[in-house]
């Protein structure tokens, strides 16, 4: 485990942690982030984050739109839920999520990045498959979106 993964409780868990990702949608659009932290730093995700403790996957979910785009969304339904695994070069399991993904609309405020993002931004349905990210998230948009 490397120093940065020390004092990181999504590094090498003792159990799954859920996270929500948020599938915001205008006019043939979707909002994305383009991450700044690992896991999967640099590639382009869909919004969101783990959920804490006594909070409910809803909650979750408005909550880190909020901090990590500056907006409002009010949430339609679950569209999916799947794991995500990642392990390390000896095979142990490095991450471990259980992501409920959600669809939303946005209900208010402009959209902007922090310290969690490079850049957020619409990107129209069929500039999707450009954008580098995460094979499973590029079979969730076929799937659902494009």
């Amino acid at each position: 485990m490397n120093e940065s993964a020390a004092g990181d409780s999504r590094f090498y868990p003792q159990l799954p942690m859920v996270g929500v990702h948020a599938l915001v949608l205008k006019e043939g659009q979707i909002l994305l982030v383009q991450r700044a932290k690992e896991p999967s730093k640099g590639k382009w995700s869909l919004p969101g984050g783990r959920v804490e403790l006594g909070e409910t996957f809803y909650e979750a979910a408005s909550r880190e739109l909020l901090e990590e785009c500056a907006i409002e969304i009010g949430i339609e339904r679950i569209v999916d839920v799947a794991d995500f695994i990642l392990r390390d070069e000896q095979g142990r399991t490095k991450y471990h999520f259980v992501l409920i993904y959600l669809l939303a609309r946005q209900k208010g405020g402009e959209i902007k990045a922090n310290s969690e993002s490079v850049d957020v931004r619409w990107v129209p349905f069929s500039e999707v498959y450009k954008l580098d990210m995460h094979p499973q998230l590029r079979a969730l948009l076929k799937k659902v979106v494009l």
